[in-house]
């Protein structure tokens, strides 16, 4: 009876994805493995958009099944932001893909949006066993993604590294996850949630256990300090796309559940008095070790990677100071605007490394010479990755900052300040080749393809307008009872 009077239009915007995506694997089969096929690549874009469309139009109201799937504006905004970003991540492969035949475009496709369904169903779980089956979706489509150019050594490195890795991670989140069964019997979040003010009294050892385990699985997939060390090397051999999936939609889709399981299993005041400083020390080191190694770096996509994983410390901040709808506005708006300079960044990236066949840096030499639309719109991608005024990044960083300074811990928003200054040395080492170095002797003006021009366009557009007027997002943003926990 249950499953009959459940209300499963909940989950249209999932299985419209899930049936568009065999659509696409199902026409790449009917028209050969082999050969150009940029129009499975726009039907993949518009699947996506038509799949975000959903998600914004029906169940205003939100819901649950069963709590095992949740329906509120949290899950709402982060499935908005897993769809847009994929879309995009689609729209810069084309160009890839264009210039790599070797990669079956139909399959990389199709698996690109399965991504997003497991990433999806991760956001909306209210349950440990539909978490982990919409984690292990997410994480198996990226393993292969990782490993696409199968007939290049490093692609396949990095593939290896990966499910190596990542397999280890997804056992130390199923042995926590093992512990919050054992001790009540559930695997709903919220019936353990509502138990842990009691387990945490009599069983303190055993709920710190299940804490550090999936602290340490999680801290896995989004690539924090000291969990980090994967990420430079699979992002290095991985599809420069697919680093840009990993880099931005991946992390953001595994930044969500953390915040959904600690929030609804480890909310509890008492217990969070005594994860949030772990956390906090955890976001100090990651932040100072992904940008004093980015200093180090001249290969482009490690030079992202360490940049991302001081971005991931950034994130961390607001969550470890409190738990509630302010931050996790703050936490909200800033994914926003590291999607938006993040993935504008590597859409000139691709663009760059694919012309010059190389990915050092010196690959951006002259390119305001070459392209001054795409050197201009980089580095305003860059400048607001550093958090510098009139730029997106800079408002979600102002916003973390207050956040930290006002929950008691002015030490880390310190941190975040010193570290922002750090990460200028080297985005600035982007602009001076861009700008001050001149063009190699066979360089020739770059033709830029329509998918990449509109990713870039649609980027610079929005962090400029989010650092404008940021409050076109923070009001809206505001008005939202982002969980049932927080009230």
């Amino acid at each position: 009876m249950i499953v009959l009077e459940t209300d499963w239009s909940l989950m249209t915007p999932e299985i419209s994805l899930a049936a568009l995506a065999l659509l696409v694997f199902t026409i790449d089969f009917m028209t050969g493995i082999h050969g150009k096929k940029p129009f499975i690549g726009r039907l993949a874009v518009l699947s996506l958009l038509v799949t975000a469309v959903l998600v914004l139009l029906l169940n205003p109201g939100g819901g649950s099944i069963a709590d095992l799937f949740l329906v509120d504006p949290f899950a709402r905004l982060f499935k908005l932001i897993i769809l847009i970003g994929v879309a995009m991540v689609i729209m810069i492969s084309m160009y890839y893909l264009d210039r790599n035949p070797e990669v079956y475009q139909g399959e990389y496709y199709s698996i690109m949006m399965f991504a997003a369904l497991g990433a999806m169903l991760m956001v909306s779980s209210a349950d440990l066993i539909t978490l982990f089956i919409g984690l292990e979706i997410l994480s198996i489509s990226s393993y292969v993604l990782a490993g696409f150019k199968k007939h290049h050594r490093h692609s396949t490195e990095a593939a290896l590294k990966y499910v190596i890795l990542g397999g280890t991670a997804s056992a130390f989140i199923l042995y926590g996850m093992s512990f919050l069964y054992g001790l009540t019997g559930s695997t709903s979040l919220v019936e353990i949630g509502q138990a842990m003010p009691v387990l945490f009294q009599q069983y303190t050892a055993l709920v710190g256990m299940s804490f550090l385990f999936m602290l340490v699985g999680f801290g896995f997939k989004i690539s924090i300090v000291p969990f980090h060390m994967w990420a430079p090397d699979v992002y290095q051999g991985s599809p420069t796309p697919v680093t840009a999936f990993l880099t931005v939609v991946s992390k953001l889709a595994a930044f969500a559940i953390v915040i959904r399981i600690f929030t609804l299993a480890f909310g509890f005041e008492g217990i969070h008095g005594e994860w949030s400083f772990i956390l906090a020390v955890m976001a100090a080191i990651t932040m100072i070790t992904g940008n004093f190694i980015a200093l180090t770096q001249n290969n482009v996509k490690r030079l992202m990677a360490y940049s991302g994983i001081a971005q991931a410390g950034y994130l961390l901040v607001p969550f470890a100071v409190v738990l509630g709808d302010f931050s996790t506005t703050v936490i909200v708006f800033y994914s926003v605007a590291y999607l938006m300079m993040t993935l504008g960044a590597f859409a000139v990236i691709t663009l760059v490394t694919e012309d010059s066949g190389m990915t050092d840096i010196s690959s951006f030499a002259g390119l305001y010479y070459r392209s001054p639309y795409m050197a201009i719109a980089m580095t305003v991608f860059l400048v607001s990755l550093g958090g510098l005024p009139l730029t997106a990044g800079f408002i979600g960083k102002v916003n973390i900052f207050i956040l930290a300074a006002a929950g008691d811990m002015l030490w880390l928003a310190i941190i975040m300040i010193l570290t922002s200054v750090v990460s200028f040395y080297y985005y600035f080492g982007f602009i001076k080749q861009m700008f001050m170095t001149d063009p190699r002797p066979n360089d020739k003006e770059l033709v830029v393809p329509g998918g990449l021009l509109t990713v870039v366009t649609v980027s610079l557009a929005v962090v400029l307008l989010l650092g404008i007027a940021p409050n076109l997002l923070l009001d809206i943003f505001n008005q939202y009872n982002w969980m049932p926990s927080f009230n």
